[in-house]
């Protein structure tokens, strides 16, 4: 009898020492974006969140493009728990039903109505504003003022010198929408932009460049004085020392938000709900602020000045924001972007 107690007292001790290796053993698997996003996850996001609940993320890289079609080939069988996209094809993602509901949780209180995206099953975890990035030291030498309007783009001082991305971009896409916008036009009446792209802006423009990379080197080399670009790509370009500056144009700069959601049948839905909540956090979003140049989405987060005055920060700010409505875009963007290639960039 004696023995059989001594062993059901070992068993019970294997027991309790298996029980946090069980829960060390959960994975998490986070898709996102590579690059520098990607190092900062590994390296400053996700080794707290490990330690605090006892879970292993594991990343998987991509832009949203390469991510909604793992989404899309996997269907049935994610491999992701969660992900985080640029807003258009968040809201395909969320269409197609690979998002999953997010649980109430105090940090959603705090984040700001036009990153709540409209739906609870994807939140705007930080904001990028497009709008003017310019060589202030050129603008300088040659007595320009600062771009003001979407319409400034029409104006034939900056032929040759000017570089927006194409329309598979977003920011290409966001200056087609103001464009159909300031010309009388919408979403739902895209003409007036096609117009003013193809007979107003497109004369001054040099190259319509995707790659950050190569519109960074396309400023550096003074080949560009104006494009239009991200507020975080300016502040990493800045932060080289080159003399770029975003500018917020009169009518608005564009919303892009960086949106993340749970995917649905989850198997470790619970961490995949307190990783959401986590980067929503004030602490979080801070650090996607100073390190990837994201404007927080949680309105209780503070900045130091120098920072908060080069990214969409604050109520004023985030106010004067413009949201375009990607349910009218999406199901149009491959139309328009034949178009674009046809009309525009010919």
């Amino acid at each position: 009898m004696r023995m059989k107690l001594m062993l059901a007292a070992a068993g019970l001790a294997a027991l309790a020492h298996a029980a946090p290796a069980a829960a060390q053993d959960k994975t998490l698997v986070l898709g996102g974006y590579g690059g520098s996003f990607e190092r900062l996850m590994k390296e400053v996001v996700i080794p707290p969140f490990e330690k605090e609940h006892g879970v292993t993320v594991q990343f998987v890289p991509g832009n949203s493009t390469e991510n909604l079609a793992r989404l899309q080939a996997q269907k049935g069988n994610q491999e992701m728990d969660v992900v985080f996209l640029d807003d258009g094809p968040m809201y395909q993602a969320v269409a197609l039903g690979f998002c999953g509901p997010i649980k109430d949780t105090p940090a959603l209180a705090d984040v700001y109505d036009i990153a709540r995206m409209g739906t609870d099953k994807a939140i705007g975890a930080g904001f990028v504003a497009t709008g003017f990035a310019y060589n202030a030291e050129m603008f300088k030498e040659k007595g320009w003022e600062p771009p003001k309007s979407w319409m400034d783009l029409a104006d034939p001082k900056y032929s040759q010198l000017l570089s927006i991305p194409p329309i598979t971009n977003t920011y290409g896409l966001h200056t087609l929408v103001m464009m159909a916008r300031l010309n009388g036009g919408s979403e739902t009446d895209i003409e007036p932009g096609f117009a003013a792209m193809k007979e107003k802006v497109a004369p001054n423009v040099l190259v319509f460049e995707p790659s950050s990379g190569k519109m960074s080197e396309l400023f550096q080399s003074g080949e560009i004085a104006l494009s239009i670009w991200g507020s975080g790509r300016v502040k990493s370009l800045a932060d080289t020392g080159f003399p770029a500056v975003f500018g917020y144009p009169e009518e608005g700069a564009v919303a892009l938000m960086v949106g993340i959601c749970p995917i649905v049948d989850s198997n470790v839905s619970g961490e995949a709900q307190a990783f959401i909540e986590y980067v929503l956090s004030p602490d979080v979003q801070a650090k996607l602020a100073e390190t990837m140049g994201f404007g927080p989405t949680n309105r209780k987060t503070e900045l130091p000045k120098e920072l908060g005055d080069s990214l969409p920060y604050g109520p004023e700010k985030v106010g004067n924001l413009v949201a375009v409505d990607w349910n009218v875009i999406n199901p149009k963007r491959e139309e328009w972007t034949q178009r674009w290639s046809r009309e525009v960039e010919r």
